[in-house]
């Protein structure tokens, strides 16, 4: 019933940030455009400093970055100029087409003495017609985004379309990406509309055909394939999923159906033709040594 089951692994992003990773995952490189996951935290901010966490401009081609908060406040900027505070229930979505750099802050010390951080991290893989578009940036608000709740069950569709509800969220392929609560004793069915379908578990444990999931796990469901989960907890998921796109290569931050643009975005970083965010400008991360590492294999990636 369940094509397979991906296990996060953790991820070093910087001294005080350790991710657990999701996707790519070797034996499943995508889940239909989703092409990367990273859920970052709870982070026990009282014990760290804004410098351990930060994460420093860095470029991307090819995708756009959906970042999401459950818990905190992180600052956003990028080469457009943007500047942008995304908190809880919030959709920061950035398309970086042909290119673009930003950075991710935690600067606020009144939040970071309250104690937490957890955000989720997803890279959407761009269509070709799309990978080389310019680049953009939107912010959504929770009261931008459809909500359904039932008996048990409250969610929030972040991007696209499932269970008859759709957003404004503007994407480029068909894909749905939903953030779900369940209580205990709560059954759920997957949406039916899209070919390829994953479940993350957040928090909590769910039950499928017998058989017990918990937290950093992600199950993945092929098309025709439409279980019953049964939440043996109260649980938090973020579903999500749609149609293939084709073979993508990925290396560090970059995205392509191409390999040979891969090694163009690579020469544009080091020589500086993706510009830096205009207000953070002064520190960036280099381009990692790939000596090792042809075009197409993932290096270690910075948190979107």
């Amino acid at each position: 019933m369940i094509d397979l089951v991906i296990e996060a692994r953790r991820a070093l992003i910087t001294p005080g940030m350790e991710v657990k990773r999701i996707l790519p995952f070797r034996l499943k490189r995508m889940v239909g455009p989703f092409i990367f996951m990273d859920h970052a935290g709870p982070v026990d901010l009282n014990a760290m400093t804004t410098a351990q966490l930060d994460v420093l401009p860095h470029p991307h081609i090819g995708l756009s970055t959906v970042s999401y908060l459950l818990d905190g406040e992180v600052t956003h900027r990028d080469s457009l100029g943007v500047e942008q505070i995304i908190r809880p229930g919030e959709v920061n979505w950035m398309t970086a087409g042909r290119g673009i750099a930003h950075s991710e802050r935690f600067e606020d010390p009144t939040l970071l003495a309250q104690g937490k951080l957890e955000m989720l991290q997803t890279w959407v893989a761009l269509p070709e017609r799309d990978e080389e578009s310019a680049p953009t940036f939107d912010n959504y608000k929770p009261e931008d985004l459809p909500v359904y709740t039932d008996k048990g069950v409250w969610m929030r569709l972040i991007a696209g379309d499932a269970y008859g509800l759709r957003g404004d969220v503007k994407t480029h392929s068909p894909l749905f990406y939903l953030h779900a609560q369940l209580d205990k004793g709560t059954r759920f069915g997957l949406p039916s509309e899209h070919t390829e379908r994953a479940i993350y578990v957040v928090t909590g444990q769910i039950e499928i055909a017998g058989r017990t999931y918990g937290a950093g796990q992600m199950l993945v469901f092929g098309a025709g394939n439409d279980p019953v989960l049964l939440a043996v907890e109260a649980t938090t998921l973020m579903l999500l999923g749609g149609e293939p796109l084709g073979e993508r290569f990925i290396w560090w931050n970059f995205v392509s159906s191409r390999k040979e643009r891969i090694e163009q975005a690579k020469e544009d970083w080091k020589q500086g033709r993706i510009l830096l965010p205009p207000n953070d400008n002064d520190v960036f991360i280099p381009l990692p040594d790939d000596r090792s590492r042809p075009a197409g294999n993932p290096a270690p990636q910075a948190l979107s």
